[in-house]
């Protein structure tokens, strides 16, 4: 078992997989990418986005799509033989019966949304293939503009998503003035991982250090936060054959920047283990020993 531990998500056997480093694909590469794998079936079908989940992040994609909220059927509400994109925006904690409620014949259509590591919840469920995307965003409030997390460091921006359904969302989001990148499978594997570095890295260093925001934690413990990141970097590249484009430090740096008063919540890859992240569980530790944490460490 190589189960990488996230708070919101008990995850199961995870299968190392070899992986290219996250290079972004330019706009005319991700829209030829994402043109040739719509499957011919579904060539001449109209398509008909749904969004589940009303929060800050299904808001915003919720135009021109139908909007399905926590009182809704799902299993009513979609059409077992239409064709489109699901997009699924809440937490990952109500995924399983989202999936379970969903038409047999549609749940390839689902889009995962959610931050955390989902490839043991996606190999039980037969849809490990599906499409996933990394929101580099952040909306402040339900009904305020998106910010884009667009960096010094990358102009591109840093969303990305890879499967069927990958350009429809990067036009979907086109619409909201946001840039995507379309990936391959092997491309999204490592920057799945970054993006849960930085949340387990500046949310942690802030939360153990009474940060209000994760700006506030890189910029008054910056060298805490680069020993961190260093670390999880190294101890993930050891242990799941996946490497990560140089840059990863200078790269979450400036995303934070972006999103600098975005505040502190515990999450974590305890299990990676002591001998492979020993700053990073002491620092754990220190928050469960304070009282900090909202679960308790295995």
């Amino acid at each position: 078992m190589t189960a990488l531990l996230l708070s919101l998500l008990a995850a199961a056997a995870l299968l190392p997989t070899k992986a290219e480093a996250f290079t972004p694909i330019c706009p005319d590469q991700s829209r030829t990418t994402a043109t040739t794998s719509l499957s011919a079936a579904n060539a001449n079908v109209a398509t008909s986005d749904v969004v589940i989940g009303g929060g800050r992040i299904g808001s915003i994609l919720a135009e021109d799509a139908t909007l399905l909220g926590r009182e809704d059927s799902i299993s009513s509400s979609i059409d077992p033989a239409g064709t489109g994109p699901i997009y699924v925006a809440t937490r990952n904690d109500v995924l399983e019966g989202i999936v379970d409620d969903c038409p047999a014949g549609r749940r390839k259509d689902l889009v995962f949304l959610q931050n955390g590591y989902l490839d043991s919840f996606l190999e039980r469920k037969g849809l490990l293939q599906n499409t996933q995307a990394l929101l580099y965003l952040s909306v402040p409030a339900k009904g305020a503009d998106p910010v884009d997390g667009i960096t010094s460091v990358n102009p591109e921006g840093l969303t990305a998503a890879t499967g069927e359904w990958a350009q429809a969302f990067a036009d979907k989001l086109a619409t909201l003035d946001l840039k995507m990148n379309v990936v391959t499978p092997e491309q999204y594997r490592p920057a799945m991982f970054e993006k849960l570095i930085w949340i387990s890295t500046y949310m942690l260093v802030g939360t153990v250090k009474d940060c209000s925001s994760v700006g506030q934690a890189g910029n008054e413990h910056k060298q805490l936060v680069e020993d961190v990141i260093a670390e999880l970097v190294a101890a993930v590249s050891a242990k799941e054959g996946i490497s990560f484009t140089s840059g990863t430090i200078e790269r979450l740096a400036a995303y934070t920047d972006v999103v600098a008063d975005f505040p502190c919540g515990v999450k974590y890859f305890y299990d990676l283990g002591d001998e492979a992240c020993p700053i990073h569980n002491r620092l754990l530790r220190e928050c469960a020993e304070a009282g900090k944490l909202s679960f308790e460490l295995p």
